[in-house]
């Protein structure tokens, strides 16, 4: 019998999950879910209920009418769809054990009883939202036990494939499908009063080449371009090294640059063709240059990493600069890394230099001043860094006794899931 660790990782987006130890989670499915009409609740679901009501105990033949992950977008004309994560933050808890129901029994395959439990959960996550998700799992499941990880430190331990030095202290741009953060760690704690939210992330990419198209292209049917927008932004976008000289080397060889994408329309099953141009580069450029986009929000994502080391306690700064972790899918353009590092240490560079001629003025006398390494960290495990990081930590001998137990559960309830194990606070 396979008693491994289950992990399971969910994004606004996606949600990843499988057993502990492998490199890759097993399913990786939309964190959609298609109910039958009628049952999509205002927001939040029954959380006066503790978590949705208890599935285990109302389970009935309308309640087990519904689809999640693809199945539930094939499903669309008959059901109701649904997000229940919202930027990165549980928005309907009765979806939600649903959502969970559905991994378990019809993905996993496995028993709750015999597993424990690895969750992820975004930074500066509400207490109440623990304690919601614990009643979930010890009292609509059963598990074994259950251990809620902070995905940011997940992310760090899993760059640790790519690197020398193992450390828990780092910067990490954690950038999916609906929201993107910064968030700051040292030594395993998370800085929660120096994290930035930016609403900048690959659904906010996706509609603007979609944008792009709409204006350039009429050969996309319209229920396609939606789909053929993500599309040319997985597979074609990067990042390039000036905007200005971009648009200059594809006004001079546009033959060379210029890409022609086939695809085949899902209903009539017709080819058509598209032409693929400065979408390439001018969608992952919202990041660098969120004006070309939007008007809403206008800080580049260098300068908002560099204001988060900045609010940091000043001991920790050159190991946040030092150890700049990429994590989740909106990260994986060519290049990032290399754009990110320049424009970070631009920003250092100049911070120095006016320190220098401050410190010039006042003692009339230069000086020496170290400079600061910035290091942007690129790794195998980017794509799916914090779901991996989980099976690194649940593989590990010491994972049981950091877990919160059933038994546990039943003698002091869900404010349990408040305290952390593994680092000895409350959160």
């Amino acid at each position: 019998m396979n008693t491994k660790a289950v992990v399971i990782d969910n994004g606004t987006g996606y949600t990843k999950m499988g057993y502990a130890g492998n490199n890759d989670p097993q399913f990786i499915i939309p964190t959609t879910i298609g109910t039958a009409g009628g049952d999509v609740k205002g927001k939040g679901g029954d959380k006066d209920k503790g978590g949705g009501g208890n599935l285990a105990s109302k389970r009935g033949i309308d309640d087990l009418d519904f689809f999640i992950g693809d199945d539930a977008t094939a499903n669309a004309h008959s059901h109701a769809l649904s997000y229940p994560v919202r930027h990165g933050q549980v928005d309907n808890w009765d979806h939600m054990e649903k959502f969970h129901q559905a991994c378990i029994y019809q993905y996993l395959r496995c028993e709750p009883e015999d597993h424990y439990f690895l969750l992820t959960e975004p930074p500066l996550n509400a207490p109440e939202n623990r304690e919601y998700t614990a009643e979930i799992f010890f009292e609509s499941f059963g598990v074994k036990g259950l251990y809620i990880g902070v995905q940011a430190v997940l992310a760090l331990a899993a760059s640790w494939t790519s690197k020398r030095e193992q450390t828990l202290t780092g910067t990490v741009i954690d950038s999916g499908d609906g929201v993107t953060h910064v968030i700051p760690v040292a030594e395993g704690y998370v800085i929660g009063s120096s994290i930035r939210h930016i609403p900048i992330a690959g659904r906010d990419i996706t509609y603007f080449v979609q944008q792009l198209l709409r204006e350039r292209e009429n050969s996309i049917p319209p229920e396609e371009s939606m789909e053929v927008a993500r599309r040319i932004k997985e597979m074609y976008s990067y990042v390039c090294p000036r905007i200005d000289k971009e648009f200059a080397k594809y006004d001079a060889e546009p033959q060379k640059w210029l890409k022609k994408c086939e695809f085949i329309h899902s209903i009539t099953k017709k080819p058509y063709t598209v032409d693929v141009g400065f979408e390439r580069f001018l969608g992952p450029e919202i990041f660098f240059n969120p004006e070309i986009a939007s008007s809403d929000f206008l800080t580049p994502l260098p300068e908002v990493v560099d204001q988060v080391i900045q609010s940091c306690p000043i001991d920790t700064r050159r190991g946040l600069y030092k150890n700049i972790v990429l994590s989740g899918g909106s990260t994986m353009f060519k290049d990032f890394n290399r754009r990110l590092e320049r424009d970070i240490s631009k920003l250092t560079a100049s911070r120095l230099e006016m320190s220098a001629v401050s410190a010039y003025s006042t003692l009339g006398q230069n000086v020496v001043q170290k400079e600061i390494e910035v290091n942007v960290v690129q790794h195998k495990r980017q794509r799916y860094a914090v779901w991996f990081g989980g099976s690194l930590l649940a593989d590990t001998p010491d994972f049981h006794g950091y877990c919160h137990t059933k038994a546990q559960y039943e003698e002091y309830g869900p404010s349990i899931a408040r305290y952390n194990k593994v680092f000895g606070s409350v959160v």
